[in-house]
């Protein structure tokens, strides 16, 4: 499984690591991987820093997007002691290299530690700018040859008809494929993110994180949220 999980629930809602959060997620990552479930992990830094945003009052974009990166390694490395802490051994992996701190990104590395029981955690996004994390998710799926990706999202529990917070209406689909998310417009994930999940097919699960032991009911493949499939 990848799972990919948002950065601004690691805060708690406010700037920093929140460590009761934190220690919550690694608690139920833990639990999946006691039952065998190979799990890599995405990490976002919007708790910290989000490249986009900052751009947006002024700062350089590839700029901002660096340390945005930066964030997500400071989230990986909160989420590795509170895994260890639960008896997982668990490995770092950045895109951008920083040998004190983490191994660099290497798929076939990332595998043998999966094959070992391991989790392991990717860091700094790409190590490029422009790129986002949800993109990332995708892209070291098909690396490291996932069965499905999971998107945990804060403050929503799937995909909906439109914008829960807005509009009333909306209704939460337990369903739907690609198409149907690009004939109705819905946004799942980014669009870079979406091309790769749908161009290879792979299936996606978008879950919300807020509740007790979602987090392991989705990594051992319990019925939650939406799927989306090819």
């Amino acid at each position: 499984m990848l799972l990919k999980l948002s950065g601004e629930a690691f805060g708690g809602g406010s700037v920093g690591v929140d460590p009761d959060v934190v220690a919550r997620a690694a608690r139920e990552i833990a639990a999946a991987a006691d039952l065998g479930v190979q799990i890599a992990i995405v990490v976002g830094g919007g708790n910290f820093f989000r490249g986009a945003e900052l751009s947006q009052r002024g700062m350089e974009r590839a700029r901002a997007d660096y340390m945005g990166m930066l964030g997500t390694v400071m989230n990986c490395l909160a989420l590795q002691d509170f895994l260890e802490q639960a008896g997982r051994d668990t490995r770092v992996q950045t895109a951008i290299t920083m040998g004190q701190v983490a191994e660099p990104y290497i798929p076939r590395k990332a595998i043998r530690h999966l094959e070992k029981g391991r989790v392991v955690i990717f860091g700094a996004g790409a190590g490029l700018p422009y790129f986002s994390t949800d993109t990332v998710a995708a892209q070291r799926a098909l690396e490291v040859k996932a069965d499905v990706v999971l998107m945990g999202k804060n403050g929503v529990d799937g995909v909906y008809t439109a914008d829960p917070h807005k509009d009333p209406t909306a209704t939460k689909l337990d369903r739907l494929t690609y198409d149907d998310a690009l004939r109705q417009g819905l946004k799942v994930v980014d669009a870079t993110a979406f091309s790769l999940l749908m161009d290879n097919r792979l299936p996606m699960v978008v879950f919300g994180m807020e509740g007790e032991g979602d987090v392991t009911r989705a990594l051992v493949g319990e019925r939650i949220g939406t799927l989306v499939t090819g």
